[in-house]
């Protein structure tokens, strides 16, 4: 029989000899896919691949230097291993840190979100104005992202949730972010972040948050009906790049990951209104902040007074694909700003993984093992990037073992109508 998964957590899977005890409204109206932002990047049984293959027991390390929202850490911390993840993208940093918190005792979480729904509802049938973002915060959204009522709602639910002081405050917050993105924006998802055509102007925010916490509630029972006690897990508001700043030397045994590809993809945008409602970014400044603390993989996070190309001056291959890429701009008569920045996306993005592999050493036990998901791209002027071989390549001249590069899957790309690999580049590091 087909095993069952989590709604909140579809990073775990549940056999069919536990009782599934999640709400059917929202098993039907949630289904797992549309949860792909906040859990997925790669699927949860790649994790247990890599975990078995890599010889972890509980107690071990796993460390997710490009943790997203979490689902490396979310495998590890079920399967008793300590989880260590790193992530500069503050709402996606949020995300995965809550997601990883199952110490909840559902009668008085559920209480909680009942008494703030009754407080939120009272403020929105006596508010006089209509609630909504400053100047600054418009600015940084995609236009029509969320019609004026919805976010009027969200806006009033979002203080009565700090203003109720739960101690689950927290998972509100992120059952507000997920509920608003899914049920009460207009953004739609697929290669890219859009606005749809839908016009969603009268949406029930409510009712929407509260199922959405009702659907927490009811994965964190299931989990705490597995296991006692479950493994710590860490995560870190950093820059990958500058790994060796957070962790202490020697206490990784493995590593696994999946860093952004080279491409135009800006992932920042995924999560820019959650991002806005929830106050971790306020203006271009901040985004600014955050977009300089990432790995360089898009032009709109290339500035001025990048360098992590030096760590990448003595790879030809690289300084190939970026001349390549230049010349056939040239040849193409393209001007556009970000088409002058695409040769230089390719050298600062793998000359920040190098700096991330270089700074990563320190903290590895002996004989770690690595593996990092990454993809195959020709997203600039359909200009071919190999991006496992070239990492491998990387890795090696730093000093790590090339142990595999095993195939995932395969991807159609829409913009060269080619398909592109997905694999899984597997390291070791033997030591000094």
């Amino acid at each position: 029989m087909l095993s069952k998964q989590l709604l909140f957590f579809p990073d775990i899977e549940l056999k069919n000899d536990l009782p599934y005890q999640a709400n059917k409204v929202c098993e039907s109206d949630l289904p797992v896919h549309d949860w792909y932002r906040f859990v997925l990047s790669f699927p949860p049984h790649l994790v247990r691949q890599y975990v078995e293959r890599f010889g972890l027991k509980a107690g071990n390390t796993l460390l997710d230097p490009f943790c997203g929202t979490g689902t490396t850490l979310v495998e590890a911390k079920f399967l008793g291993l300590r989880g260590v993840g790193i992530e500069a993208n503050q709402m996606a940093f949020f995300a995965s840190s809550v997601k990883c918190r199952w110490d909840v005792e559902t009668p008085q979480f559920l209480d909680d979100a009942k008494q703030i729904e009754k407080n939120a509802a009272t403020s929105i049938k006596n508010a006089k104005s209509l609630h909504t973002l400053t100047e600054d915060e418009n600015e940084i959204l995609l236009s029509d992202s969320i019609a004026e009522i919805p976010l009027h709602r969200t806006l009033i639910l979002r203080d009565a949730i700090k203003q109720q002081a739960s101690i689950y405050e927290d998972h509100f917050l992120l059952a507000l972010a997920m509920s608003t993105v899914r049920y009460c924006s207009r953004l739609r998802f697929g290669p890219e972040v859009g606005v749809s055509y839908r016009k969603k102007t009268d949406e029930d925010v409510l009712a929407c948050w509260l199922k959405t916490v009702r659907v927490m509630a009811d994965d964190l029972t299931i989990l705490q009906s597995r296991r006692k006690m479950f493994s710590d897990v860490t995560v870190i508001h950093g820059d990958a790049r500058n790994i060796n700043d957070s962790i202490k030397e020697r206490t990784i045994d493995a590593v696994f990951t999946s860093p952004p590809y080279p491409n135009e993809k800006d992932y920042t945008r995924t999560t820019r209104l959650e991002s806005v409602l929830l106050g971790f970014i306020k203006n271009k400044d901040d985004l600014r902040q955050m977009k300089e603390r990432l790995l360089r993989s898009n032009t709109r996070n290339i500035y001025k007074n990048d360098r992590d190309d030096d760590f990448i001056l003595h790879h030809p291959e690289i300084l190939h694909i970026a001349e390549t890429i230049e010349n056939k701009r040239i040849q193409m008569g393209k001007t556009s700003g970000f088409e002058k920045q695409y040769h230089k996306v390719v050298r600062q993005y793998f000359g920040g993984m190098a700096r991330h592999l270089a700074g990563l050493k320190p903290v590895l036990k002996k004989n770690a093992m690595l593996g990092y998901v990454v993809g195959d791209q020709a997203s600039f002027l359909q200009v071919y990037i190999p991006t496992a071989k070239i990492l491998a390549d990387v890795a090696e001249s730093i000093g790590y073992k090339v142990i595999a590069i095993d195939l995932f899957r395969t991807r159609f790309a829409t913009a060269t109508r080619k398909a592109m690999n997905e694999e899984v580049l597997v390291l070791q590091w033997k030591g000094e």
